[in-house]
């Protein structure tokens, strides 16, 4: 019927409604992504799932270090056992430094951009400070199991180890031990990942410790080892593993890590014990470490040591965090069928804000978060408030938001550490469990965590947390939304990158390798693949790729497969140009059947209908049987009966990059309807297509994209008539008389 409808059509508009592109054809929209993706083989299959002879390497450490609040040192030795599961004999193995980019005449400070303002900036800063501080990674030794000083190499942040003899493939191991000593950042000279905070006012530290240890590289399928250096941006690639930790601190410091607590009856006391006991039961924070207690232990500054000991199993890393100042609560949230620690620790500097929702927060964000993915698996997840505002480990975070010195909360602070705490423990998900390369490709962790943020932050609890949070009743994200990522999209195409760009070479880091993936996802989520179909693939891919070490190509490929919807089009769209949305309707065609001597409502300004009475109209079924070979049925008859109205809306794809079309029909009676029209639309007329459109009342306009879902960096050139651009008779008579008074 559709096919008739469309040749009568053809026939009666004055224009053929056949798209015409003003530009030559362009079939590379659509054409199929695999000619620039991986070919699939036996380790990562066509469909995104890993293949049957997938592999990975894995690498435990026994790691011994003793923290020196005096010199702010770190001394450490550490016992590492690295599995060979590749088919690959090894030569050497790469080991990471990553301080070492915090080391006078590092490239990372040395290919840094500094400009000159009207005082100090902050580049200068680290520059000066840099020039003057012993950071980096003392390597004190290297020695295999037996004892022998192994032959290594630095460079920059990597370290090379070169090996006695190959190691085996396919299940050897080798064992070897690393001694090494490192001066801890002042984080907030550094702008670092870790560091401490010296608090003058009660002489104290807080110490939120990462990177902190050599640590393996990645050695895959797809790159060989990963050991590009860590310049500051691409954050990390990193193995799994299980580890044993053992942290000696002073002896009031409470102390906070990945992992569980070994020996915690010999590091607290049996108060705190007691209400550790207590938190098990509870729904809600629990407090392990009252405020007074901290305060307490602030002005006593024990001179002893102790030592916390922590294991953790199948983790790609390792931090943690100790201070005498911290407050400590906990409680457990129930995810699945674990039934999973949910802590914070804090310096009374983050009351009344963090005792009262840090905890909340993280409970809040495993809940979300395994919903969409799958169940947290770690027995812990923790949120610490130090120097580091937002920053991601192991069950373990570091989070900024503090109240004012008055103790007063402005509603920006109180979402703004709302939201870095999901975010950051939802890190725990993207990627310490979906263990992506963070070094090559930043969107993989922080675009999917920003987009599931979002939808964490659009299921926090209004009738818990302050009502002042949702102005005009929604949690004002800050990414995810399409709306916020117009103004980058703006952005002069040549001037950006594309997000499948190293994550060392994005100038616009935020906007790109957050903000645009997450608001790409969204979008198939609300708009191009339904709620239903993406929810299944992107679960698929979280649940496919559960400690495992995925690629960009797993993942595009993991989303069709799961979904059945052909999104090339979408990754080379979104993922691989730099080229807006900016979608317009050019013009519209309307014609309606009429009975004789009926007349059209008249609408000012509105669009034209060509009227075709029924009159006009006799005979059309024979010259349709002739003419088309066309039998017409008295059903398909009836829609060319008087009372239908034809439209032919005419769109232009003017940014660049291919979207649904979502128009909406504003009828002359007041009430509208939304159609929409899947980006297929424009698979063979990739510039401009013609949307055939069948109502039963007069259309009086047309708006695109009317609840702003696509990105559209140009809504002035969504509507027709054009807002406020009067008849076209009008414009000819203005236009006719501006001509004349030139002439005169």
């Amino acid at each position: 019927m559709k096919k008739i409808l469309y040749i009568v059509l053809l026939g009666l508009f004055s224009t053929a409604a056949i798209a015409q592109n003003d530009k030559p054809y362009v079939s590379s929209k659509f054409a199929q992504l695999d000619q620039m993706l991986p070919t699939p083989n036996n380790y990562r299959t066509g469909s995104g799932a890993p293949g049957h002879e997938y592999w990975q390497q894995k690498a435990d450490y026994k790691i011994k270090v003793a923290l020196d609040e005096v010199k702010n040192t770190l001394t450490g030795s550490e016992t590492i056992t690295y599995y060979n599961y590749s088919p690959d004999k090894l030569e050497y193995l790469w080991v990471q430094l990553d301080q070492n980019r915090y080391k006078k005449g590092s490239q990372a400070y040395n290919m840094q951009n500094t400009r000159l303002g009207k005082g100090p900036t902050f580049g200068m800063l680290q520059l000066v400070v840099a020039e003057v501080s012993e950071w980096g990674c003392k390597i004190k030794n290297v020695k295999d199991k037996s004892g022998r000083a192994m032959k290594y190499t630095i460079n920059g942040t990597m370290m090379r180890i070169d090996l006695p003899q190959p190691l085996k493939a396919k299940g050897g191991s080798v064992t070897f031990s690393i001694d090494w000593e490192n001066k801890i950042l002042d984080a907030n000279k550094a702008g670092s990942r870790g560091g401490y905070e010296y608090f003058p006012k009660d002489g104290n530290y807080l110490y939120e410790i990462a990177q902190w240890f050599p640590r393996m590289c990645v050695y895959d399928d797809v790159n060989g080892w990963q050991n590009k250096q860590f310049l500051g941006s691409g954050e990390f690639a990193l193995t799994f593993g299980d580890y044993e930790v053992a942290i000696t601190a002073p002896a009031d410091h409470i102390v906070g890590a990945t992992g569980e607590l070994q020996n915690a009856s010999k590091v607290l006391s049996s108060t705190q014990m007691k209400r550790l006991k207590q938190a098990e039961k509870s729904n809600n924070p629990v407090l392990i470490v009252t405020q007074q207690e901290a305060e307490t232990a602030e002005k006593s500054k024990s001179k002893k040591n102790k030592t916390w000991v922590f294991k953790a199993k199948n983790v790609r890393d390792f931090a943690w965090a100790s201070s005498r100042k911290f407050i400590w609560d906990a409680m457990r949230v129930k995810v699945g069928n674990n039934n999973v620690w949910a802590m914070s620790y804090y310096p009374k500097e983050g009351n009344p804000l963090w005792g009262k929702y840090s905890t909340q927060v993280v409970a809040h964000t495993l809940r979300t978060y395994s919903k969409y993915t799958f169940d947290y698996p770690y027995p812990v997840a923790i949120s610490v408030h130090g120097p580091i505002f937002g920053m991601e480990y192991p069950m373990i975070c570091f989070n900024g938001g503090r109240p004012k010195a008055d103790g007063t909360v402005p509603a920006g602070t109180r979402r703004a550490m709302i939201s870095v705490i999901i975010h950051e423990v939802g890190h725990n998900y993207f990627p310490m469990i979906v263990n992506s390369d963070e070094r090559q490709w930043t969107w993989m962790d922080e675009g999917l965590n920003s987009f599931m943020q979002y939808l964490s932050e659009t299921e926090i609890p209004q009738q818990t947390w302050a009502k002042a949070d949702y102005p005009n009743g929604t949690y004002p994200h800050r990414r995810g939304p399409a709306k916020n990522i117009v103004s980058y999209m703006r952005t002069d195409p040549t001037k950006i990158v594309p997000i499948m760009s190293n994550s060392e070479s994005i100038p616009q880091f935020g906007n790109n390798a957050y903000g645009k993936p997450a608001t790409a996802l969204n979008i198939l989520r609300e708009t191009v693949m339904g709620k239903e179909l993406f929810d299944h693939a992107f679960k698929t891919y979280s649940q496919r790729w559960y400690f495992k070490h995925p690629k960009p190509a797993d993942f595009f490929r993991t989303m069709e497969d799961a979904s059945g919807v052909d999104l090339d089009w979408f990754w080379r769209g979104w993922f691989y140009s730099t080229l807006p949305v900016d979608m317009s309707i050019e013009d519209v065609q309307a014609l309606t059947f009429t009975k004789p001597d009926q007349k059209l409502e008249a609408s000012k300004d509105g669009i034209k209908h060509e009227a075709f009475n029924n009159k006009q109209f006799a005979g059309i079924k024979e010259r349709l049987s002739k003419g088309y070979g066309l039998n017409m049925s008295d059903a398909e008859m009836a829609m060319l009966k008087p009372g239908k109205y034809f439209y032919s809306v005419k769109c232009k794809n003017v940014g660049g990059t291919i979207m649904p079309l979502i128009i909406q029909a504003n009828f002359v009676d007041g009430s509208s309807q939304i159609v929409r029209v899947p980006a297929e639309i424009f698979r063979k007329s990739p510039n401009q297509v013609y949307k055939g459109l069948i109502f039963d009342k007069q259309v009086k306009s047309f708006q695109l994209d009317p609840m702003l879902e696509t990105a559209d960096i140009n809504t002035k050139n969504n509507a027709f008539p054009r807002a406020g651009a009067g008849s076209k008779f009008k414009k000819f008579k203005k236009e006719k008389k501006e001509s004349k008074a030139g002439s005169q």
